[in-house]
């Protein structure tokens, strides 16, 4: 009992950072029509930030989310308007839009790395963090994976009532659902897009914070992270809050029961055994529709 508790509550704080890393490309995505595949390095980069203000300048990681967040949020504009938005204005149409951004987003993954790898070089780094246990039914959790989960449900939160109680958030829904419709209703599809965009990266960039505080993590470990997330859209449906919600959730509870009752090395096989489940039981995700 105490062991199927302990792989709940670890895989809840796991699955919990996979479903907020998941919804910020769920924005890109979804919204912008941009697939991202620097989306983990974004990650990774807001990692080394929180790295360097808690290690060099005594900053608490939750308060250095003010400084990351930001600065993710703006990269991310600058990325969009600069890079991607020739490509959005050459496209003639949605699907040579997503191939023109997996290409160019390919290069820019490299691009980060690189810098990354020159700065701060390729060994695995973590720093101690509020590693308090906490006793919870006869289980323990460490303090910084409870208050990692807590701000990515507090995230969460937030995303959605933007995203269903503003003009802004609702403009972007109606994009997501039919841009053409949108447009002619006199939603600048472009702002919005690249507001999106955004979004997603300040999103990402404040998971990255979360996920310094209790995983290691190196310059060359953002891959993982994207496919960790790309999986968890796709499994969720694109373009759904919730299921990308319990996508994540699931994925995050089923890696912590492998790794605790057979292998950690086969956290990775599992992770594309239900990718590949649920793409052969619900090819259009948990929550997606099927098209008409």
């Amino acid at each position: 009992m105490t062991l199927a508790l302990d792989i709940v509550l670890s895989g809840l704080v796991l699955g919990g950072m996979y479903a907020l890393f998941a919804l910020g490309l769920t924005l890109q995505y979804g919204i912008a029509r941009i697939m991202n595949l620097s989306y983990g390095e974004f990650l990774i980069a807001a990692a080394f930030g929180a790295l360097f203000l808690y290690t060099g300048m005594a900053v608490n990681p939750i308060v250095g989310m003010l400084a990351v967040v930001p600065a993710a949020f703006g990269l991310n504009w600058l990325l969009y308007q600069i890079v991607l938005m020739p490509l959005v204005k050459r496209a003639k149409s949605q699907g040579m839009l997503e191939v023109d951004s997996i290409l160019g987003t390919f290069g820019i993954l490299f691009v980060i790395q690189g810098v990354m790898l020159v700065v701060f070089g390729g060994s695995l780094q973590s720093y101690s963090y509020l590693s308090i246990p906490i006793h919870i039914l006869g289980t323990t959790l460490a303090l910084n994976r409870i208050l990692a989960l807590a701000f990515a449900l507090i995230i969460a939160g937030v995303l959605y009532l933007f995203l269903t109680r503003t003009r802004y958030g609702i403009a972007m829904r109606a994009i997501a659902v039919n841009p053409v419709a949108a447009q002619l209703s006199g939603i600048n599809i472009r702002a919005a897009s690249a507001l999106a965009f955004a979004a997603g990266g300040a999103i990402v960039g404040a998971g990255g914070v979360l996920t310094s505080m209790f995983l290691t993590f190196s310059a060359a470990s953002g891959v993982v992270f994207t496919m960790k997330a790309l999986i968890v859209v796709i499994m969720g449906g694109v373009g759904n809050m919730m299921g990308a919600l319990v996508a994540g959730l699931l994925l995050g509870i089923a890696e912590t029961a492998v790794a605790r009752l057979v292998d950690p090395g086969l956290t990775i096989a599992v992770t594309y055994a239900l990718f590949l489940g649920a793409l052969l039981w619900r090819p259009t995700g948990l929550f997606g529709r099927p098209a008409r």
